[in-house]
């Protein structure tokens, strides 16, 4: 059954020098209980998108426009005081960097605890009780201990693991992870991957993961959307587009991937170019500047996302 639904988002951000065009037109959905990819190269607009379900982009330099399906209500339609009782409890949210995204004057207990004291009636013993659970839950040692301690105290792995249960304690429907490894070293990347894993599992949520990492998307996805220039390019089950690559900047983001076989016969591959701004936008289709498969209507034509294989979609005039 669907649990998220966006359609024609659209994210114009306005800036000193122009507007920024970070997501134009994405249509995808997210099942319950379904672990969905979100993958493209930094400036993609990745990060815009999970903000705009969160409803957390600043008002003033922001306009969001399309529609956002959460169990069938249109949350882009909701007051903020009817999103402030959604957003944190029935979806929530880990950031990437969590030392800037946690409150160093409070202690992470007390920053985990605040989550129940806004969604939960309950007393305050039997808070501190439900986040040292939590910390327990997450794997964070010497529970107790670490409730009255302070970001600063805590290394980046136990930091990340904080923001997990904060994230986790309302037991939400949706969990949207932003580049949730992005800070950590190889082993701990590992380390809380596999706790995210153990976790939507056992408390049956979605899980829409923000990467750029196609290694992670074997690990955790069932399926995959590929984003570049604020749209969706490619996307299906996680097992069709990494055998079967039907878009040129998919193949290429696979093809980027280190393989220290083939490294130690030729250079590493790199797609060419840049993500386009956001303000200038290349005419057609948006990756043909960077595109080896380029033809002359590729200049002037904007490919819509068609189905090409079943459940598997592509924008390119060429499939």
């Amino acid at each position: 059954m669907t649990l998220l639904q966006i359609k024609n988002l659209k994210v114009n951000l306005h800036s000193h020098r122009g507007t920024v065009q970070a997501v134009r037109g994405m249509d995808f959905f997210i099942n319950e209980q379904e672990v969905f990819g979100l993958v493209g190269e930094s400036g993609s607009g990745k990060s815009i998108t999970a903000y705009s379900i969160m409803r957390i982009l600043p008002p003033k330099i922001s306009e969001v426009s399309g529609e956002i399906f959460f169990k069938d209500v249109d949350i882009s339609k909701l007051t903020e005081k009817e999103m402030r009782n959604i957003r944190g409890d029935r979806i929530s949210i880990i950031f990437q960097e969590p030392m800037t995204s946690l409150n160093p004057v409070f202690t992470v207990g007390d920053q985990c605890a605040e989550v129940l004291r806004v969604h939960r009636k309950m007393k305050n013993k039997e808070i501190k009780e439900k986040v040292i659970q939590i910390f327990k839950e997450t794997k964070i040692p010497e529970p107790a201990i670490r409730y009255n301690e302070y970001p600063h105290q805590l290394s980046g792995g136990l930091r990340q693991r904080v923001m997990i249960a904060m994230a986790i304690i309302s037991e939400p429907d949706l969990l949207i992870a932003d580049e949730p490894t992005t800070a950590l070293d190889v082993t701990i990347q590992a380390q809380i991957l596999s706790l995210l894993k153990e976790l939507q599992e056992k408390h049956k949520m979605a899980l829409l993961l923000i990467t750029h990492n196609f290694g992670i998307v074997n690990e955790m996805c069932h399926r995959v959307a590929v984003m570049y220039a604020g749209e969706i390019v490619e996307t299906g089950l996680k097992d069709d587009i990494l055998k079967k690559q039907l878009h040129p900047y998919t193949k290429a983001l696979i093809n980027a991937i280190p393989d220290k076989e083939v490294a130690k016969k030729s250079r590493l591959f790199a797609i060419k170019g840049n993500v386009p701004d956001g303000i200038t936008m290349p005419s057609g289709c948006v990756f043909h500047p960077r595109c080896d498969m380029t033809v002359d209507r590729c200049k002037t034509e904007h490919p819509d996302l068609c189905e090409i294989e079943k459940d598997h979609f592509a924008r390119c005039l060429l499939c």
